[in-house]
C-alpha cells in the first residue's frame, strides 16, 4: 500500500476513534509496525495528528454518537480483491426476481458491481448500496427509515414500525467483524440490533467475510453458527476454520481471488 493511502487511513481512523494503536493501523494497512510508526511521526510533524505512546490521537476529537467499528471509507480499500471476489460469488447465488436483503458494509457493497443486469427486489440499510443500485441498475430498492450514520454509511432505526417488517427475502447477505466457534461477531450493539431485525425477515443467512476475519474476535455475538446457511470467503481461510464450518453443517463457498483479478485486468485492457 502506498504511503499516501496509509496516511489517509490513519487520519480517517483517528477521526473515528480518537485514539488508535500502531497494531490496529498495521492490521488495517497490512504494513509493518515499524512503517506505521514512521507514518505516525510524519503526520505528527505535519500537525495532522498527535503521536502518543503506542499509537496516535486526533488533534480535534470526533463527535460523540458514532458507531463502533471502522468507518466505511477506512475499510473500503482493505483486502479489496478478496472482497470483490466474495461479492461476485454472493451475487451468483441469486436468481432473477429474487427478494434479497443486503446489510451495510464494505464487502457487501462490492455486490453492486455485479448487480447491474439484475432485476431483483432489494432491501438494504446501506446508504451507499442503495444510492449505487438506484443509479446503476434496474433492481427495485427499499430502505428502512432511520438515521444515516455517515461514517459507516448505515441507515439505522430504533423503532419496530419501519419498512423492515413488511419485506421478506430469500437471503440476507451480511459481513462481520469476526467468525469463530461462538458464532458471528460484530463490534456495535446498535448494529447487532438492526441485523437481528433483518435476520427475522429472510429464509437464509449468507455471511461474506475475507479470510482475515477468522482470526479476529469481538465481545459481541450477532448469532450462533447454527443460524448461518452459507459462508463465502477466499482461499486464505485457515484449515481449522474450514473444519469448524463443516462441523457446523454450513455451506462453504471459496471465492477465487485469482479469477477475479484476471477478469478485472481484462476489463481494464
Amino acid at each position: 500500500m502506498h504511503e499516501r493511502e496509509r496516511h489517509r487511513i490513519i487520519l480517517s481512523a483517528v477521526q473515528e476513534k480518537s485514539v488508535v494503536t500502531v497494531q490496529d493501523i498495521s492490521e488495517l494497512t497490512e504494513a509493518s509496525e515499524a512503517t506505521i510508526r514512521r507514518d505516525i511521526t510524519a503526520l505528527h510533524v505535519q500537525g495532522k495528528i498527535r503521536r502518543v505512546r503506542g499509537g496516535a490521537e486526533a488533534v480535534h476529537p470526533p463527535q460523540l454518537g458514532n458507531l463502533a467499528g471502522r468507518p466505511f471509507r477506512v475499510s473500503e480499500s482493505v483486502n479489496i480483491d478478496k472482497k470483490r471476489s466474495i461479492a461476485r460469488a454472493a451475487v451468483d447465488l441469486c436468481d432473477p426476481g429474487d427478494a434479497i436483503i443486503i446489510n451495510g458494509g464494505t464487502t457487501t457493497f462490492q455486490m453492486v458491481h455485479f448487480m447491474a443486469a439484475h432485476r431483483m427486489q432489494v432491501m438494504t440499510n446501506s446508504f451507499a448500496i442503495a444510492e449505487h443500485l438506484v443509479k446503476h441498475s434496474k433492481n427495485t430498492v427499499t430502505v428502512p427509515g432511520g438515521v444515516i450514520y455517515r461514517e459507516q454509511s448505515l441507515i439505522l432505526s430504533p423503532f419496530d414500525n419501519d419498512a423492515i417488517r413488511n419485506f421478506y427475502a430469500r437471503r440476507f447477505f451480511i459481513g462481520a467483524q469476526g467468525v469463530g466457534p461462538h458464532g458471528i461477531m460484530e463490534a456495535d450493539a446498535q448494529i447487532i440490533q438492526s441485523e437481528q431485525k433483518l435476520m427475522h425477515q429472510a429464509d437464509e443467512l449468507v455471511v461474506m467475510v475475507d479470510s482475515s476475519k477468522f482470526n479476529r474476535r469481538s465481545s459481541l455475538i450477532l448469532c450462533p453458527l447454527d443460524r448461518v446457511s452459507t459462508i463465502i470467503t477466499d482461499e486464505g481461510i485457515p484449515e481449522e476454520s474450514v473444519r469448524m464450518i463443516e462441523d457446523a453443517g454450513i455451506r462453504l463457498v471459496i471465492a477465487s481471488t485469482i479469477s477475479q483479478a484476471k477478469e478485472d485486468s481484462s476489463s481494464v485492457a
